[in-house]
């Protein structure tokens, strides 16, 4: 399973990409406001940083919603650097722009996805990442993980190579058990990440160990 981390913070992407663990990046409006990057100019150039530190994918949110400007934004966003995936979301023209990305070599993330039938329309349109928002399901008592194993479902049925992006990580759990039913990849804050690392057994066990190591020296 690949691991992204969702942020726009530069130092946190340099943590995650120094652990030697990280496989790519994930942004959007949001979390570049977050961090004080605002305009236009800026946040291009922002996105190129970030694809200098990390190795692998970089997705960058078009803010149109017509097809016409998603088209141009996407475009655009693509040419920044070969690392960009252009991340677009799941209404009737962010689909039809899928389409066009696909057919003209631009790879794609089609971003809040809620249900089966948003990721299979996805696919068909040839989307490379599909973003399906669990920790957002959880919050309004639906099952997250339930449309992660639906969508991994439909996905084997039909060979997609669609690759399945849980993203709205709330938590450490979020991450194993997506693991477990098949998600391609995790996009999570990092502390999520790091939280994989903790365990109390191995506290204890360390301090145990480094205890002995001192009553021989």
């Amino acid at each position: 399973m690949k691991f992204f981390i969702d942020t726009a913070n530069l130092d946190q992407i340099k943590e995650a990409q120094d652990l030697g663990i990280l496989d790519g990046v994930t942004t959007n409006p949001s979390l570049m406001a977050k961090e004080g990057i605002t305009g236009k100019q800026n946040i291009l150039d922002h996105y190129k940083k970030i694809c200098n530190i990390v190795d692998g994918d970089v997705s960058a949110e078009v803010i149109a919603t017509d097809y016409k400007g998603m088209v141009n934004e996407g475009k655009e966003l693509s040419s920044l650097h070969k690392q960009i995936v252009v991340k677009v979301p799941m209404i009737k023209e962010g689909i039809k722009a899928t389409r066009y990305f696909s057919n003209n070599g631009i790879r794609t993330n089609v971003t809040l996805v809620f249900s089966a039938g948003q990721a299979l329309l996805a696919a068909k349109a040839g989307a490379n990442y599909v973003s399906p928002f669990i920790g957002r399901l959880d919050d309004i008592s639906t099952d997250g993980l339930g449309l992660i194993s639906e969508i991994r479902l439909i996905y084997d049925n039909y060979g997609f190579t669609t690759e399945i992006l849980a993203a709205s990580i709330r938590h450490t759990m979020h991450i194993i058990d997506c693991s477990k039913i098949g998600a391609d990849v995790i996009t999570a804050p990092l502390k999520s990440i790091l939280g994989l690392l903790k365990h109390p057994l191995t506290d204890i066990g360390l301090e145990n160990f480094l205890k002995d190591y001192k009553k021989g020296n």
